[in-house]
């Protein structure tokens, strides 16, 4: 797909991998939506390149359907979908004082992750399978975020890996219920990336982690995350398809 001039969405456009991807995608002479849950941030990133901002929580509904609703207005019929909303978070099953992980630590990390992320996709699919397609045939693109951990999940990361280990099964199963509208779905599962929250650890820990990494020895740039995105955008026969994104790396146990 062409992306220029077309209507695409970007979750979690305030910061991070969301907020590069936003940029590399209107660069490219996409019509952007910058959706976040912060709207100040989705703010200062629509204004540096031109792009439409809008509150959004992902995990509502309602909220999901009035942003869709909005870019719709603004930038005519959506053609892309850039899943990268998401949380962290890492959690012993049982404590050092031996007690359990709360219930809801986990039911957090799995409602804003995977279902909060089906959630955006249900609605963006429909707007996309209602569309004319393309001189090719196709109507849109879903792509979502998953993580390496969703492979080589750590100690303390079951809530993370299991949400995102569940974006990674969703991929192919999606990709084929969506192929008869010629609307693709791909997932892309970074690695260690130099994202505001690796930007605050301290500058020996961030070569420590960059030190793991087979090759390239260092941390990923955002900006590739963001070039694979518009490439998955671009090239038609990305399909059903799971891209790690990581320079080779294989994350231990802790």
């Amino acid at each position: 797909m062409n992306v220029q001039g077309r209507s695409v969405v970007v979750t979690g456009g305030g910061s991070g991998l969301g907020a590069e991807t936003a940029r590399e995608l209107a660069r490219l002479g996409a019509r952007v939506a910058v959706l976040d849950v912060n709207a100040q941030a989705a703010q200062q990133v629509a204004a540096e390149v031109g792009a439409l901002a809008l509150a959004c929580d992902i995990t509502d509904s309602a909220s999901v359907e009035n942003a869709l609703a909005a870019a719709r207005e603004a930038h005519g019929p959506l053609r892309a979908l850039l899943n990268v909303a998401g949380i962290g978070g890492a959690r012993r099953v049982v404590g050092k004082d031996g007690k359990p992980m709360p219930l809801e630590d986990f039911k957090r990390i799995i409602d804003v992750n995977l279902v909060g992320t089906f959630n955006v996709i249900r609605l963006a699919a429909a707007e996309m399978v209602a569309t004319e397609p393309l001189e090719d045939g196709e109507r849109g693109v879903i792509v979502c975020t998953a993580s390496v951990a969703a492979f080589d999940g750590q100690v303390g990361q079951e809530a993370y890996a299991a949400s995102k280990g569940g974006l990674v099964s969703l991929t192919l199963p999606l990709a084929r219920d969506l192929a008869q509208h010629g609307v693709r779905v791909c997932t892309i599962a970074p690695g260690l990336f130099l994202t505001p929250l690796l930007y605050q650890l301290p500058e020996e820990v961030q070569q420590s982690l960059a030190a793991s990494i087979p090759f390239p020895k260092r941390l990923g740039k955002p900006q590739e995350f963001a070039q694979l995105a518009a490439h998955i955008l671009a090239n038609p026969s990305l399909n059903g398809e799971v891209i790690r994104l990581d320079g080779a790396l294989r994350l231990p146990p802790r």
